[in-house]
Order: structure tokens, then C-alpha cells, then sequence
């Protein structure tokens, strides 16, 4: 079977041993029964993993110490004969262990590097303990939804709201643009609820109530979708609890998934969540090469952590605000209890930093608050300012704010349009999403000669060249009648926003049903001249989310139907502009890539996977080569990789489960290091990080992931 865009299917096989011995402590074999002992140095540890039938392939090998300033966990997978090098290792010691699909963990055996171990893996002993370990994606496709049929006609479910129309709309709220927005789905915590939150239909309503997020859980469930969720939520945590089993059964990583080193560190604390981290500039990845990591707490709190990965050692520095009645993260007391916290209100952020991004001289760009929502007059109608004298703006969520690392200093800048996501463009224009009816920049050279934010930043109406000639002029607004004579402005609040390195436009992606996605071409002087070009996504893609640009100017995005969507503008066969190029006008740009995993009953064929955000790594900082399109793989604790040939590969973190990142970021720490100098980083963005494995007192992660020639590489 193949993909639209002719990029065959990963197919998924069976990856159970299908041994039912009765798993005891893990073994150390005599080393003359196993193969031969691979080579290491004197900071690896490296061996052999055998079960029953031979050595064990594909599976995870772990090495965790405490001893360090922050937990660090390194993890590899064995090769074909059982066989693994766990490279790198700082001086400490260890506990290694075997975890893989088809098996229990393995006992826990000490050991410090330079040594060599031969292991014996623990076979399942029943089916059920070894669906423990599968991917949160295949519990989560244990879940009826309705199927196409209750959408319309005779057949319609009444409870469903009447915007509610089609199946597809509905699978868009239960993934990634509703619950898997903000919680990996599927994994041990959310497929069982707490014990005091009683069970079935009336368990799911406590749970949406609790926590510091209770009340937009329910407006978006109960309010937003009739709270017709509920049903099929109860309904599968209630076959989970009477011992269901997932229907499909994960296989073991494959090819260069065996290649991957996954190095997992602790940061922040137990209490707050991470949104994500910035390592280097995303224009060129060998700023800040071995640097500090910087991550962004969003709602949580004002502690920016920041990790140390030379030292293992991870630091907070508070982000202060502007002005002393900036609001603080609408969370004073939770609307109930949760299950973990109780009444206390673990969110307490002002400054409120969705993203960071690096710039060439090591500082800290981010989307923060720093005041209220009311702007100031600069930002007005009666201002001098080109971008107000062409789109006043009252009020603005979420401003920017830069830190030096070296100095400790954190500079406000007021922004008149609400910021969430930002990147540089190769000019040093610092783009934003978030603007609801605008799309905002500031010239950071010129906020830096003059440090004033008022003069280095503008902004831009979205106006559609609906009249056809190939100039911005005078438009009609949202909701009015179509003028021949005239353009078009809409309204279509940039989530992702994506510079373009081929030809200087700017790329927005628009979440929403279906979704869509948003070309600027700036102009001379945007506020004035730049024009926009809108394209929907056709079926079978829907539900964007994060979305990132590739040198070539393709544009990839996370879509809720299962798929990464390309969209290629220059196989564009009509118009760009006119009357009819209001989103439809070029199916042709579009090619979409099923994610693997397995399928809803009720949708056969389409993946349940839910990507949050999707990235291109333009400069090979993994080694798959340039242009690698990657997904953050939410219901399977890692990462998908769109590798040359067109086949998906999966990067899992096996441990702690539950890993779920909202974006990556690619750094070459040493040009001239080989696989050893390169990585991505990803930091785990689930808003209750007590889901992890290991729940309350478990910590956010920063993960690096490597990708070395082969499984033995040291």
C-alpha cells in the first residue's frame, strides 16, 4: 500500500518472542554462552543480551546513575547477535538493565565503565505483562469513536453539537489539537483513572475537573463536543481495567533505529512542566557548541532551568516581569482537586515563556510576558507608527524578552501583537506566531543600536491579492462581501511561524479543522505592501498543528489525520492569486505520509499517532542527512524520522515511558566529531509530568538523541 505523495507504508510486525517462560532475576551468563564480547574503552559498558532462544535483537539496554548532579540515563539497542556499546559514560556507577517488547525488565546489575556484562533477558510471562511496555499508541487505538455515520442524517448522535459535522472533525479534538495537545494519551496514567476519582462515566468527569487546567478541559469536552468524549473515554479505561489487551503488538526497533544513542537527563523539578528548549540558532547549529540548554515553562512557572550537559548539572534562573501586575497563569486554586496535588496550585507563572530561540551571539531570545494585556499608545490608532497608522492593535497576550548568558541580563521588549512561537529569518528579523489578526517581527540589529522597541518592530494585516494585481491595495474586511476591485483580509493566527531560507517569505501554520497554512511575501514595506497566500489542507489531511520549512521551501506539518502533509509550492499548477485563490487553489502542492502505528477500529488505515510539532533539519545535525523531516511522536515517547528512500523510522525513549516533546532542536557541538559532535535535543512537554513513569516526584527531561554508523560504535 502507499502513502498519497507515493511513499510506501511502514508496515508494523509482530515484535513478541512469543515465550511464556516465567520470568526471574536477570542472569549474568557465562561469557563462553554468548557471542563474542564486543570492544569497548574505558568509559563505555558494553556485552551481550541473550534469552532462551539466543541472543535478543532490538532491544533496549539502559544504564542509569543517581551519582551525578542531575539522574542520566544512557540507552542503546543491541544488533542482530544481541550485542551493545553503551558509549561516553562519565565516571560513575551504574545500573544497567534489558527492556524490550516481548519482555519484563530485567533485574537491575551494577557496573562502572570500561566493563563488560553478558545479559539475560526476562520473557514475558503472559501477554499482559508485556503489553506494559508498548507504545501509548497502541492503548489508545483500543478507543471506540463514533463512527462516520453519527455525524449526519437519521443516524446523528443528538448530543453532538450541531458544529460538530463530521468524524474527522472529532478525531481532531481527541488528538492533537485537543487531548493529545497536552497529554500523551495511551500511557499507563491515562488509561486508568485514580482511585479517587471512582470509575467509568463518572471518573472521566472528575478527572477533566482536576488539576490546574480543569476548567478548559471541560469547555473543550463537555462544552465544545456535548461531552460525548466521555463516553468513549469510560468505555476504554473500563475494557483496560477488565484486562483488554491492545489488538496490534509493536515491533522491535529495525535498521537505523538500532543505531540511535538516547542520553536522558533531569531538570526543573516535580512540581512545573516544560514546553521546550533552545541549544543553538536555528540558522546555523554550531553556535554554542557543548553550551548550556534553556528551556521554557509556559503557564508553570517563572524558572527558566537551565542544563549543563558537560557538568550534568541543571540551574534555575527567574524570569522577572515588567511591570508588577502582569497577570499570573490562570490557576489560583484548581477547580478540583487533583489526584496528585490536591487543592495546591502548582502553576504560578507571570512571565509565561512559550519559546526560546538562540541567536548568533549566544543569547536568548523568548516569547514572554512582561505586562498586562493593555498596549500602550505606540501600538494605537493616532500613532505615527507605520504598522498602527495600518493596523491599530489594542491588546497584546504575550511580549519578547532576550536573556545574555553571560551577563545574567534579561532585557524587556514590548511588543503591540501577542507573540507564542519565533524565528530569526537570515536577515536577524525575529518573526512571531500568536498574533491573532496580525503577524509581528522586530528587527533585532535595530533593537540593538537604538533599544527602542517601539521603532524595531511592525506588523502586518493577512491580505489575500484577491483582485489579481500582483499589488496590495485597499481590502475588504473578514465577513464582507467579496469587492472585484478590492483585496481580501483575513484573519488566520499563525501557530507555527517558519522563515523561509530560499526566497525570503514568511510560513505560518494555522491550527483548526481542517487547517490551513499561510504565505507572507513582505515587500518593500510590510506593513503596507506585504501580501498573503492562504492553502487548506485537502482530505485526506487534517488538524494541523507545529509545522517547519525546509531549504527548498516545503513546507511539513503535523496533521491530526495521522500523517506529516508536505506542501511544495512550486508544483502550484493555477493562479496564487485572484478570486479563486482564497485556499483551494492548488490540491497539487500536497503530499501527505502516514505516521506509523496502529489504527482507531472506526478509521482503518489512518494512524492513530497525534503529532504535536514537526521539524526539518536543514543542516544534518542528526545524520540522516539535510532536509530530514521529523515529527514529535507523542503516543510513541520519541521521535519519527521521514528518512531518505520515504520510510518512517522511530526514535523511542524507552525510559522513563511517557517521554512526549513539543519540538526539537539540532546542534553540531564539533564539526569534526563525527556522530559524537551531533545531535537533536527534545525536551519532554506533557503538562503533568507525574504521567512519566515513575509518577509524583518524577521530573522534566532533557533528551539527546544521537545516531551513530552502527549499534557498536564507540
Amino acid at each position: 500500500m502507499r502513502a498519497a505523495g507515493g511513499v510506501r507504508r511502514v508496515q508494523f510486525i509482530a515484535g513478541l518472542t512469543g515465550l511464556a517462560l516465567v520470568a526471574g532475576a536477570a542472569l549474568v551468563l557465562r561469557a563462553q554462552a554468548a557471542p563474542a564480547m564486543p570492544a569497548v574503552d574505558a568509559n563505555d559498558i558494553g556485552g551481550t543480551v541473550a534469552g532462551p532462544n539466543g541472543p535478543e535483537a532490538g532491544v533496549w539496554v539502559i544504564a542509569e546513575t543517581r551519582d551525578l548532579k542531575t539522574r542520566f540515563a544512557k540507552i542503546v539497542v543491541t544488533d542482530e547477535q544481541g550485542r551493545f556499546v553503551i558509549p561516553d559514560l562519565p565516571t560513575a556507577a551504574y545500573s544497567v538493565w534489558v527492556r524490550g517488547y516481548g519482555l519484563t525488565d530485567s533485574a537491575k546489575v551494577a557496573a562502572r565503565p570500561g566493563g563488560t556484562l553478558s545479559l539475560r533477558a526476562a520473557p514475558a510471562p503472559t501477554p499482559a505483562e508485556a503489553a506494559k511496555y508498548y507504545p501509548a499508541a497502541y492503548w489508545y487505538a483500543m478507543m471506540h469513536i463514533p463512527t462516520a455515520d453519527q455525524f449526519a442524517g437519521s443516524t446523528r448522535d443528538p448530543a453532538l453539537p450541531a458544529n460538530v459535522r463530521t468524524q474527522a472533525q472529532y478525531l481532531t479534538q481527541m488528538k492533537n489539537n485537543g487531548c493529545v495537545g497536552c497529554h500523551q494519551m495511551g500511557g499507563a496514567a491515562t488509561r486508568t483513572i485514580p482511585t479517587a476519582f471512582g470509575t467509568s462515566l463518572e471518573g472521566w468527569n472528575r478527572r477533566l475537573q482536576s488539576g490546574q487546567a480543569g476548567s478548559d478541559m471541560v469547555n473543550q469536552v463537555a462544552n465544545g463536543y456535548g461531552g460525548v468524549p466521555l463516553r468513549y473515554l469510560a468505555d476504554w479505561t473500563d475494557r483496560v481495567a477488565k484486562g483488554e489487551l491492545p489488538a496490534d503488538k509493536p515491533a522491535r526497533p529495525q535498521g537505523r533505529e538500532r543505531d540511535v544513542v538516547i542520553t536522558v537527563r533531569d531538570w526543573l523539578d516535580d512540581h512545573h512542566y516544560l514546553h521546550d528548549l533552545i541549544s543553538t540558532d536555528r540558522r546555523n547549529p554550531t553556535v554554542n557548541g557543548y553550551g548550556k540548554l534553556y528551556g521554557a515553562t509556559e503557564l508553570s512557572t517563572n524558572d527558566i532551568p537551565i542544563l549543563d550537559p558537560v557538568k550534568n548539572e541543571a540551574t534555575l534562573f527567574r524570569a522577572p516581569v515588567r511591570d508588577a501586575d502582569t497577570p499570573m497563569s490562570p490557576a489560583a486554586k484548581p477547580l478540583r482537586a487533583s489526584a496528585y496535588w490536591g487543592d495546591e496550585a502548582i502553576w504560578d507563572s507571570r512571565a509565561n515563556i512559550h519559546n526560546p530561540m538562540f541567536d548568533e551571539q549566544g543569547r536568548v531570545w523568548m516569547t514572554a510576558s512582561i505586562r498586562g494585556p493593555n498596549n500602550p499608545a505606540f501600538c494605537k490608532a493616532g500613532s505615527d507608527l507605520p504598522s498602527a497608522k495600518a493596523t491599530p492593535v489594542e491588546r497584546s497576550g504575550r511580549q519578547l524578552a532576550v536573556l545574555d548568558p553571560r551577563t545574567g541580563k534579561y532585557t524587556f521588549i514590548d511588543t503591540c501583537f501577542s507573540t507564542h512561537h519565533l524565528q530569526f529569518d537570515k536577515n536577524g528579523r525575529l518573526w512571531t506566531s500568536g498574533g491573532g489578526p496580525v503577524v509581528g517581527w522586530l528587527d533585532a540589529k535595530a533593537f540593538d543600536r537604538t533599544g527602542d522597541a517601539a521603532r524595531s518592530q511592525g506588523w502586518t494585516a493577512l491580505v489575500l491579492d484577491t483582485n489579481g494585481n500582483g499589488r496590495r491595495d485597499a481590502y475588504v474586511e473578514p465577513g464582507q462581501p467579496a469587492d472585484p476591485a478590492k483585496d481580501t483580509r483575513i484573519v488566520a493566527s499563525f501557530y507555527a511561524v517558519m522563515p523561509s531560507p530560499l526566497d525570503g517569505s514568511v510560513w505560518g501554520s494555522v491550527f483548526a479543522y481542517p487547517g490551513r497554512i499561510v504565505r507572507i511575501a513582505p515587500g518593500a514595506s510590510p506593513p503596507e505592501t506585504a501580501l498573503a497566500e492562504v492553502y487548506d489542507v485537502p482530505l485526506p489531511g487534517y488538524g494541523v498543528r507545529g509545522a517547519d520549512i525546509d531549504s527548498k521551501g516545503v513546507v511539513w506539518v503535523s496533521l491530526a489525520s495521522g500523517h506529516i502533509g508536505s506542501f511544495d509550492r512550486t508544483r502550484c499548477k493555477g493562479r496564487l492569486n485572484g478570486p479563486a485563490a482564497t485556499g483551494a487553489q492548488c490540491p497539487e502542492g500536497w503530499s501527505f505520509y502516514r505516521y506509523p502505528g496502529p489504527s482507531f477500529r472506526e478509521v482503518p488505515g489512518e494512524s492513530v499517532e497525534s503529532s504535536y510539532y514537526s521539524w526539518v533539519d536543514q543542516h544534518d545535525t542528526l545524520g540522516l542527512g539535510k532536509d530530514v523531516p521529523m515529527s514529535t511522536a507523542n503516543l510513541f515517547d520519541g521521535i519519527h524520522a521521514l528518512a531518505p528512500g520515504g520510510r518512517f523510522m522511530t526514535l523511542r525513549v524507552p525510559y522513563p515511558m511517557g517521554f512526549y516533546a513539543k519540538g526539537f532542536d539540532g546542534r553540531i557541538d564539533d564539526p569534526k566529531a563525527g556522530w559524537k559532535g551531533r545531535g537533536l535535543w527534545a525536551s519532554s512537554g506533557d503538562r503533568v509530568p507525574w504521567h512519566m513513569e515513575g509518577g509524583k516526584g518524577t521530573k522534566p527531561l532533557a533528551v539527546h538523541f544521537q545516531l551513530r554508523p552502527d549499534p557498536l560504535a564507540h
